[in-house]
């Protein structure tokens, strides 16, 4: 998906920024309540009716694991029911979820609830934003990614600190209510009004177009599959993925004994922050760097944040820690469609996008579920946030080998 080159993307008259405008709020929301906001609900769930710690963290990869599932088929829902309705389905099961998440009274409702987020993933998250603005940019791509995906980083600053808030101050369902509405009278608006394949341009994977100028599903999945290249991209960002995900979930009722309900939410405000600065970085120098070798770098700098936050009861330290854990959480969902669309092409850009977010979901479903029964045997959170470190360590060996001198580029003839 390659826009026209003719077209001045730097111009603010240009309709591609107000897609950007919408997929983030698209992913303030959706990685606002589906990712960050899953420390609340943990801490939040087991105060209101006593649940273990492990049944809400497994729920959390039930769902992480049910969205890797649903995902792969989204070049296929683009073709079948547009990119609008298929954004629409998505806001209306994320919203469903949270009001479910508000009321639920049974383990049974927490699942349901979950598998709604899943579909909300489906409709609203990485894939369905990146394959929209791989259509609408070319020279500003990588500018483009950054600020939209920002808007999950956003979600994490504003969002989960007003949760926490809120729930201090008028309960926990009240506050889920509240956002819940705020979400549905922001995001909805912006996605009738600004969403689209831009005209007359290749769309999705360079596929064909239907009717309502979707492309049709291509089938390239065996040869990714067969590529080695494609799992260097795909295995160390799952890994890495893992470990990150479960130090978000957890992060709350880690630092929470530690240093206090607000120093809580405050580190993660910091977090979220920084990791703004760290997706701009990106996209201001992106066409300057190696993605690979800066993916390595954010790996590595993540291991080491995590092996000096274990070592200190410090606040100021720990908050530290997050500061530098948060300066690469931002790209590591930033990395993929840029090595994807420089290594691979845009031919099989939607399809690549899909397999390797579904391959990296699975894995890292794993996590919130890894580090809560770590933490349920040793009785803290040293092991398991160590165990993090290490396998950010192996992803940043793996994401730096390169089999061959370049990548192939997938054909889907």
């Amino acid at each position: 998906m390659i826009a026209a080159s003719r077209v001045d993307e730097s111009s603010l008259h240009y309709r591609g920024w107000r897609v950007v405008l919408a997929c983030f709020l698209m992913a303030f929301f959706m990685f606002g309540f589906g990712l960050y906001g899953q420390g609340v609900y943990l801490a939040e769930l087991q105060r209101a009716h006593g649940w273990p710690g492990t049944l809400v963290s497994t729920a959390s990869t039930f769902s992480f694991l049910l969205t890797s599932v649903l995902v792969i088929f989204t070049d296929e829902l683009l073709a079948r029911i547009g990119l609008r309705a298929l954004i629409l389905c998505g806001l209306s099961a994320l919203g469903a979820s949270t009001v479910l998440l508000a009321l639920m009274q049974t383990p049974w409702q927490l699942y349901l609830a979950y598998a709604l987020m899943s579909v909300g993933w489906t409709g609203m998250g990485t894939v369905v934003i990146a394959t929209l603005l791989n259509a609408w940019f070319e020279q500003r791509r990588g500018l483009a990614l950054s600020l939209a995906f920002n808007g999950a980083t956003c979600g994490g600053i504003i969002l989960v600190p007003l949760l926490l808030s809120l729930t201090g101050s008028i309960g926990f369902r009240a506050a889920m209510l509240a956002a819940t509405l705020a979400m549905m009278v922001l995001v909805l608006p912006a996605v009738v009004t600004f969403v689209g394949w831009p005209v007359g341009m290749p769309l999705a994977s360079g596929g064909r177009q239907t009717g309502d100028g979707a492309a049709a599903p291509l089938h390239s999945r065996k040869a990714l599959l067969a590529n080695a290249a494609f799992w260097t991209m795909v295995l160390p960002i799952a890994i890495a993925l893992l470990a990150q995900m479960g130090f978000i979930i957890h992060q709350v009722t880690f630092l929470e004994p530690l240093i206090g309900r607000a120093s809580a939410g405050l580190a993660v405000t910091v977090m979220a922050a920084m990791a703004i600065v760290g997706r701009l970085s990106l996209g201001l120098f992106v066409d300057r760097l190696d993605p690979r070798l800066a993916c390595a770098a954010s790996m590595t700098s993540q291991a080491a944040a995590l092996f000096v936050a274990l070592q200190s009861t410090s606040p100021i330290v720990l908050l530290a820690c997050c500061a530098v854990y948060g300066f690469s959480i931002g790209n590591m969902i930033t990395f993929p469609p840029l090595i994807i669309q420089r290594e691979i092409g845009s031919t099989a850009f939607a399809a690549a996008m899909g397999l390797g977010t579904s391959i990296s979901g699975i894995v890292s479903a794993f996590g919130p579920g890894i580090v809560g029964l770590v933490r349920s045997f040793t009785g803290d959170y040293t092991i398991a946030f160590a165990l993090c470190a290490v396998l950010d360590l192996v992803a940043a060996g793996v994401v730096l080998w390169r089999p061959g001198k370049s990548v192939a580029r997938i054909s889907t003839n």
